[in-house]
């Protein structure tokens, strides 16, 4: 009964928002309430409790908002300087293959960006970008929240490891005696376990691509046909191959902080140069029909007016794009100069400690923050594009509406994640209940340990669509998984194969994640229209999750389940090509 109580907040989000269809803005505050009040009535959460997680997710939202504006003032501030025209006519001359182009923006580009900062800041560059380039906003939100699953677990210079994973399984008993025994300590022990997340992703993650091309042309071409998406399968396999392979020995090799940083950069060099020379690119050219023609729900109310392709541009492509490089040199430096990274996490932070005499704690780390990187290019870019004062006041107007329209969902969906997690019993009551997440892991775990491997990216998943974090899932899963391994008799090596699919499940549940797909939404001024963009990032999530269960069982249980995580790429895709409409 616990268990399916503490599914019911879940169940509610799904109903109202992929189900019913209904905006986050109305979805949210009812799973707030709900949540709230299975955390006080059921598992007797303290008042106090309930109350500090909620001030907690409120200041986190208005964090997440502050990122919302600065990403959506540097996109308005290209949009008003006119140099959207040039960058646009740039990827232009790569290739005017909207397939291609979404692999190069989305795929690697939204990679690094993910590899240096993560935290969703793929979202506030990347979805503004493809905008940018003529892409329809809903398009832009899918593809931006696809990618965000390979490269996640070695995001942010590879915090959900090094912080997530660690902090799971730091100063506990029972997984220090047993790696012992194979003469490792808790840091080596990370780096098997990073390996192994590698090759999993790698495996896993090199069909991204083409999930991305395939849904792009069902979705948003004038055929609605995914095998449009196929015809561009040499040039993805190849781009995810051209990621996945210097990503998968970067972490056996190296460890868990550059996978994804080094990939993308290895695999934009080698892609954009094939594509230039056209190497593997699709024999037609994909493109959207004209903008009068599409579906109402794929717009935003940010979309960029008709671009001319042969209009003259104002600057020129390398100035226009400059401020996307600038955001990428100010967020790897931040990110990888120690003293610099120690410097600004340690100014300008506002702290809020033992909520309401709570364990609970807020840190705002203002310049930090990725919202500090692009409201600092924003100001600079002014400055490169010699704007008038009437142009950057608009931008910052127009900015700041599109930020309060997805405050609403944004102040409502975090708090609710947060009383989620710290549900749990008040210290002094009778019977003591774990936390809502932790009793959904469990159920799954009594009901399925026969074949752990399988549901264990699912639990990692669960735990990222509940916080919107790979690293927070990790935190909160990671010894759980370990323990669960440990209870269907694996070793401490095979133990750490379990914890890699949660790595695994936490990355791809970024796909759906509730604060995800809102904050992803608002930067393309696509409000009120999460559930239809989680209906389709949920199939991708699925393909995710079941192929990492798949490639699991292989690894630590039977090499024949390697036939298994064969066929369901084949099924998965050709399931999709079946769903196509013959034309009359």
């Amino acid at each position: 009964m616990l268990t399916l109580l503490a599914l019911l907040p879940i169940l509610i989000v799904f109903i109202l928002l992929v189900v019913m269809r209904l905006p986050a803005k109305i979805a949210m505050p009812v799973a707030y309430v709900a949540t709230a009040l299975l955390s006080l009535f059921v598992w007797q959460t303290s008042s106090a409790q309930v109350a500090a997680a909620s001030v907690h997710g409120v200041l986190t939202a208005v964090n997440v908002l502050f990122i919302v504006f600065s990403a959506i003032l540097l996109l308005n501030t290209l949009k008003e300087s006119g140099a959207i025209v040039a960058i646009r006519q740039g990827f232009m001359g790569i290739s005017p293959d909207r397939r291609v182009q979404m692999i190069i923006v989305a795929w690697l580009f939204g990679s690094l960006i993910e590899g240096s900062t993560g935290w969703g800041t793929p979202s506030a560059v990347g979805a503004p970008l493809l905008l940018a380039l003529g892409f329809p906003a809903m398009a832009c939100v899918m593809a931006i929240l696809i990618i965000q699953s390979t490269p996640v677990s070695y995001g942010a210079v590879g915090t959900p490891i090094l912080i997530g994973v660690n902090s799971g399984l730091q100063n506990k008993e029972d997984v220090a005696s047993e790696i012992a025994k194979y003469g490792m300590d808790l840091p080596q022990y990370l780096l098997l376990i990073t390996e192994r997340v590698g090759f999993i992703h790698a495996t896993v993650g090199m069909l991204i691509p083409l999930i991305l091309c395939c849904f792009l042309t069902k979705f948003f071409g004038a055929n609605r046909s995914f095998r449009e998406g196929f015809k561009a399968a040499p040039f993805a396999i190849f781009a995810g191959l051209a990621f996945t392979i210097p990503y998968y020995l970067t972490a056996r090799f190296v460890g868990p902080e550059l996978p994804s940083l080094l990939g993308s950069v290895v695999g934009l060099t080698i892609v954009i140069t094939a594509a230039k020379y056209n190497f593997l690119t699709p024999k037609d050219t994909f493109d959207f029909e004209s903008r009068d023609k599409w579906d109402e729900s794929w717009k935003g109310s940010l979309a960029p007016t008709e671009i001319d392709v042969n209009e003259k541009a104002k600057f020129s492509t390398v100035k226009a794009f400059s401020p996307y490089l600038l955001v990428i040199g100010i967020l790897v430096a931040t990110r990888t100069i120690k003293p610099l990274k120690d410097w600004l996490s340690n100014h300008a932070v506002i702290t809020f400690s033992d909520i309401f005499g709570t364990t609970i704690t807020n840190k705002t780390q203002l310049l930090y923050s990725p919202a500090a990187v692009l409201l600092i290019v924003s100001i600079i870019s002014i400055f490169i594009f010699s704007m008038k004062g009437d142009v950057v006041k608009k931008s910052w107007r127009d900015s700041g509406v599109t930020m309060l329209a997805a405050a609403p969902a944004l102040l409502f969906s975090i708090p609710m994640v947060q009383v989620f997690i710290n549900s749990g019993t008040s210290p002094d009551a009778a019977v003591q209940i774990l936390a809502m997440p932790k009793v959904l892991a469990a159920g799954a775990a009594s009901a399925f340990e026969g074949a752990w491997p399988l549901f264990a990216p699912w639990i990692g998943a669960l735990g990222a669509f509940i916080a919107g974090s790979n690293t927070v899932s990790n935190m909160m899963f990671s010894h759980f998984q370990w323990s669960t391994a440990a209870q269907i008799g694996l070793d401490g090596t095979l133990a750490g194969s379990v914890v890699a699919l949660q790595a695994i499940g936490g990355a791809a549940g970024n796909m759906i994640s509730v604060h995800n797909v809102v904050a992803a939404c608002a930067v393309v001024g696509m409000i009120n229209k999460e559930g239809l963009i989680i209906r389709k990032t949920l199939v991708a999530m699925t393909y995710y999750c079941i192929q990492g269960g798949l490639i699991g069982m292989a690894i630590i249980f039977n090499p024949l389940w390697w036939v298994g995580a064969v066929i369901w790429p084949i099924i998965f895709f050709g399931t999709m090509s079946s769903l196509d409409k013959k034309k009359a």
